[in-house]
């Protein structure tokens, strides 16, 4: 690509654009672009319906050593046309939104990240009373060279609350055993064209805890909780292993990161464990 020096812009009379002109340092740049951009967007559920909610999204591509600087207003110009389309957030629609970047900033490389809270709508357990409990989800694709040319990546992230309990605690003491609230991250990797559910990531890390959560419980619920966690200790340990066996068995997952957090309740500290597969 030939990039104009600007004198000669200058000289053609045209209103000039800097970014789009030849620099001299010879120094490629590997990202550029926009950082901590809020926009309304829509997240595609399992249903096939959309759930309205505001991303923080950071949008770079890789700049070419001859070009001065990339055309940041293009980045947010992308995402007003996600937004007045109402095209909701998967795996099928953010492969659409690179290629659409890369081609609006002629670029080969960039990657897009976009972090938003979503909601489930739960049932209690005994009474069956329905309220929502929020999570947090992270999207990252990106396109990058590698030896045989350029590979695309995308990822998935989710951090879930649970509750475990120490069976350790529950061993020894006569009566009762501590337990917490603990948060897992769990983030997986995509083949390509593979699609994900983000309710199903979700329920796969759920079903490993001592105990799901939910956003209201009545009486009835709340003994349900204790006993079901009572009745399944854990050790961070085990739930890292057991939610890990579960997420590595979902369709179109060929890579992971899990990692577990206890907010321990009888210590000033947390116990927390990790497997990258």
């Amino acid at each position: 690509m030939n990039f104009p020096d600007i004198q000669s812009v200058a000289q053609r009379g045209l209103m000039p654009d800097i970014q789009g002109t030849r620099d001299h340092r010879e120094l490629p740049i590997d990202q550029v672009g926009v950082r901590g951009v809020r926009y309304p967007v829509l997240l595609k559920l399992q249903d096939g319906t959309s759930q309205p909610s505001v991303g923080d999204f950071s949008l770079s591509v890789g700049l070419p050593a001859e070009q001065k600087g990339t055309h940041m207003s293009r980045f947010v110009e992308l995402l007003e046309s996600l937004n007045q389309q109402g095209i909701a957030l998967s795996a099928a629609s953010l492969r659409k939104t690179l290629a659409d970047m890369l081609g609006r900033l002629s670029a080969e490389t960039g990657c897009i990240e976009v972090a938003l809270p979503f909601f489930i709508m739960k049932a209690a357990p005994v009474s069956g009373v329905q309220s929502l409990m929020d999570y947090r989800c992270q999207w990252t694709i990106e396109q990058a060279r590698t030896s045989s040319g350029v590979a695309q990546q995308l990822s998935c992230e989710v951090k879930v609350p649970v509750k475990s309990l120490c069976p350790c605690s529950k061993e020894i003491s006569e009566y009762g055993a501590h337990n917490q609230r603990s948060e897992v991250t769990v983030k997986v990797m995509l083949a390509a064209s593979a699609e994900l559910s983000v309710e199903d990531l979700v329920r796969a890390i759920e079903a490993q805890a001592s105990c799901e959560l939910w956003g209201l419980l009545k009486r009835p619920d709340e003994k349900y909780v204790t006993e079901r966690a009572y009745d399944n200790p854990k050790f961070v340990e085990d739930l890292v292993r057991d939610v890990a066996v579960s997420v590595r068995s979902l369709p179109g997952v060929q890579g992971y990161v899990v990692e577990a957090e206890n907010f321990e309740s009888i210590h000033n500290h947390s116990a927390w464990a990790r497997i990258v597969g």
